[in-house]
């Protein structure tokens, strides 16, 4: 019987959402006849792995340290084969602007952006409003505000002394319309999902967590050729960041000026039972434990 280690929870702001996607995760796997042990992640990581000795550890981190290549490192280190993508591909998807840089180089439609430092952002407009500006290499939209066209002033709250996402920020240029999503597991890409948020002017933290939050339109109502586009160009996203395992890449869409742009890549998705990644994967047929499954069973060291 393999013996799974669900890595879970962390030391990032996405603490509460990987506790869940663990907990979700472990559930399939046991009734998938896996043995597993759940290992909430601290920084004695490495000596609990040493006495736990699993055959995988199956990677259910989100954000900083479980998802730039940290934790990666770690399992290569231990020789323990793990899930998802690998060190390298980690800590570029994480890196906003690294990865934007390797997406360009592909042909991935990337928005007009620009890195500083927060208290530059905070200070001036960095670029014409309307624009987003974000932690550089955060996820969950922890951090993220949108600058309105008109707007007098940049976000102040950038020069906090109390600001906890680094000093480091991205300011991209705002493209209104429609939130997409696509994700890929090695060859496989799914369907697009039309992601409209219930209460919030953009897919932010509640409408991506909370119950009602958003509405999923899966298949997304897209003219082909640009449903097409979105497949093509998370593949080619994939692709050139060297992800493995499942992943994730989000649009933007503005219907009017027929604009299409790669926001990012998220190697660690959300893997709840309702979460986007299985949604797509149940709607090709693949359900939740199988997915799981599927996932453990593709897991290896250098990856």
């Amino acid at each position: 019987m393999t013996h799974v280690a669900v890595l879970m929870g962390g030391l990032s702001a996405e603490r509460p959402v990987s506790l869940k996607s663990g907990a979700a995760c472990a559930a399939a796997l046991e009734r998938s006849g896996y043995r597993v042990s759940r290992i909430d992640v601290s920084r004695d990581l490495p000596e609990r792995l040493k006495e736990v000795a699993p055959d995988v550890a199956f990677n259910a981190l989100h954000g900083p340290m479980g998802e730039d290549g940290s934790v990666q490192g770690i399992l290569e280190f231990l020789e323990i084969p793990y899930t998802h993508s690998g060190v390298l591909a980690s800590a570029l998807a994480m890196n906003k602007d690294r990865a934007k840089a390797v997406l360009e180089r592909a042909g991935v439609p990337l928005a007009a952006h620009v890195v500083c430092s927060r208290f530059e952002a905070a200070e001036r407009h960095v670029m014409e409003p309307p624009y987003v500006v974000k932690p550089v290499a955060e996820g969950s939209s922890f951090g993220v505000t949108i600058v309105p066209a008109g707007a007098n002033a940049p976000p102040r709250d950038l020069g906090a002394t109390d600001w906890p996402y680094g000093d480091v920020v991205m300011a991209e240029r705002y493209v209104p319309g429609r939130e997409l999503t696509c994700g890929a597991f090695g060859d496989t890409v799914w369907d697009v999902i039309d992601i409209e948020p219930v209460s919030e002017t953009f897919y932010g933290f509640d409408a991506k967590y909370k119950p009602g939050g958003s509405r999923h339109i899966l298949p997304a109502r897209l003219k082909p050729n640009i449903y097409q586009a979105v497949q093509n160009f998370t593949h080619a996203a994939y692709r050139a960041l060297g992800c493995r395992g499942v992943a994730r890449a989000d649009f933007r869409y503005d219907p009017e000026k027929d604009d299409l742009v790669c926001l990012e890549v998220n190697t660690q998705p959300g893997m709840t039972e309702t979460s986007l990644v299985p949604e797509m994967a149940a709607h090709a047929g693949l359900g939740f434990d199988a997915l799981v499954a599927a996932l453990v069973e593709d897991a290896s060291c250098r990856r």
